[in-house]
């Protein structure tokens, strides 16, 4: 099955798109309490980052903070530089209209950081990464370690996997229900062996078990699409990133690179992030897309 080419958003992007759902998910995440008439307003950016990758969700609670969520099956030990990376872009869109340059002191809203991670490794409820874990060390020039950073950013992550933080996902019921909808799909993958059909099985289920069936019914087959093109870009990225692998991918021949190419097309990715897998041509690619 062919997936939606310009289909870019996730199960939890689609499903955590309304401001009603955000105020519940951080009031959730961060053990706290907005009253239902507090405003939400979602600033998420598009193509900011890596490929077709950027943040998950961005928004703003009543103009005073901006909180930034990523969903991730593998954790990225870079996520707090990204977000450092994004944030930055953010806050120039927020005070693009405002006079940086003036005499008075501007007010910018706080930001906020999350990673929730779903994903099938062992990982514990709760880390911190921090931005300045990826300082070089300034003892290599013959400088002291300062005490404090002059530039520090804070990710909390937080596994939301089934069973995991279950005081969160009580007070998040669509959290709770996305959770054990993910663990659906690994669990019928581990038996069936196929995304596709794990996937099929693990929304029949939560038809039949009353799980996210407003969101289900709402977005149809688009669902399907969303998992496999989200799946099958990790897949591909995970492949890319391991460093041991490159001597081998180099070594690829070109009939194996137009294989996986062809894979990766099928399944809805753009000739663009093919390329940037592969390292196939353009001209090549769109080829073999016409002909699959």
């Amino acid at each position: 099955m062919k997936t939606n080419k310009k289909f870019k958003d996730s199960v939890f992007t689609s499903l955590f798109s309304d401001p009603d759902l955000l105020r519940e998910l951080y009031c959730a995440l961060g053990d706290v309490y907005l009253p239902p008439e507090t405003p939400v307003s979602i600033n998420t950016l598009e193509n900011v980052l890596y490929m077709d990758l950027c943040n998950d969700i961005s928004f703003e609670i009543g103009d005073k903070l901006v909180v930034l969520i990523e969903h991730q099956s593998t954790i990225n030990p870079n996520m707090a530089l990204r977000l450092f990376l994004y944030i930055s872009k953010i806050l120039e869109k927020i005070t693009r209209s405002r006079a940086l340059y003036s005499d008075r002191k501007i007010s910018i809203p706080r930001p906020e950081f999350f990673v929730l991670y779903n994903g099938k490794e062992p990982f514990p409820d709760n880390k911190t990464l921090k931005l300045s874990d990826l300082f070089r060390k300034p003892e290599d020039l013959g400088l002291p370690e300062p005490i404090y950073p002059m530039l520090e950013l804070e990710v909390k992550v937080i596994n939301i996997t089934e069973g995991k933080n279950i005081e969160i996902q009580k007070r998040c019921q669509k959290l709770s229900e996305y959770s054990k909808f993910i663990a659906l799909i690994h669990k019928y993958l581990d038996e069936y062996g196929d995304l596709e059909d794990a996937t099929k099985e693990a929304i029949n289920y939560c038809h039949r078990h009353d799980i996210l069936v407003e969101f289900l019914e709402k977005h149809g087959s688009g669902v399907l699409s969303m998992i496999l093109t989200e799946w099958n870009t990790e897949d591909a990225i995970a492949f890319a990133r391991q460093e041991e692998r490159e001597e081998a991918w180099e070594e690829c021949s070109k009939h194996e690179k137009q294989t996986i190419a062809r894979n990766l097309l099928s399944k809805g990715s753009t000739p663009e992030f093919v390329q940037d897998i592969t390292g196939l041509d353009l001209e090549t690619i769109r080829e073999l897309s016409s002909a699959s």
